[in-house]
């Protein structure tokens, strides 16, 4: 658990590295000390072969990285931050997807990009990791909150990523919505995702729903 002394520590060097508005951060103490925990706690990842221990042993770690979190947000002028990065794709990896947006909107602002090691862009990582955080969520018969999916969307509406990537957000929104009884709306998400990859496996959903549709609307 960490100290409030310790979190108020974190958050003020958060602030004091998150207003440097260009060039590296790592001459700030706080910052330096925190890349090494971020470090070690890697470095305990990296001996999880299980993904499913690793989404645990991340959400263990998350709550010490907090304050930080919260001191770039509050104060940040958008200097690039693998400490902020990395929390915000382990928050997408343990299912935090409200906190993980939290961070998606401030770098997606300031243009940060994903730690080394990782291919694809910022707005390409989010949408697809809160797709397939949602989709693994709904497969295991837990609810999934469509105002997040729909976040995702309108923040990454106008960002590059594969057809694929944006296929998948439609395809779970539809099946959310689909649950939620809108069905007409469903049907629309689920049109755009086989419109935008058409091996996303959706069509015999879109005449169901379809069928659906004009049933109700003959009685």
């Amino acid at each position: 658990m960490t100290s409030p002394a310790r979190r108020h520590f974190l958050r003020q060097s958060a602030i004091e590295a998150a207003r440097q508005e260009t060039g590296p951060t790592a001459h700030a103490n706080g910052y330096e000390l925190m890349l090494l925990k971020l470090y070690e706690d890697k470095r305990r990842l990296k001996q999880v072969r299980s993904q499913e221990r690793k989404a645990d042993l991340k959400r263990q770690l998350l709550p010490e990285y907090a304050p930080w979190v919260a001191g770039v947000l509050a104060e940040g002028r958008g200097a690039q931050d693998v400490i902020l990065m990395t929390v915000m794709i382990w928050r997408l990896d343990a299912g935090d997807i409200p906190d993980a947006l939290a961070i998606a909107r401030y770098a997606l602002r300031y243009k940060l990009v994903p730690p080394n090691g990782f291919n694809r862009s910022t707005p390409y990582l989010i949408a697809e990791d809160v797709a397939e955080s949602a989709t693994r969520a709904h497969e295991a018969g837990q609810v999934v909150n469509i105002d997040h999916l729909m976040q995702t969307m309108e923040l990454t509406d106008a960002e590059d990523m594969p057809d694929q990537v944006r296929a998948k957000l439609h395809k779970i929104t539809g099946y959310v919505l689909r649950e939620a009884g809108r069905v007409e709306l469903a049907l629309n998400h689920l049109k755009r995702a086989l419109q935008l990859h058409n091996g996303c496996g959706v069509k015999k959903d879109i005449e169901r729903l379809e069928r659906a549709i004009r049933n109700a609307a003959s009685r």
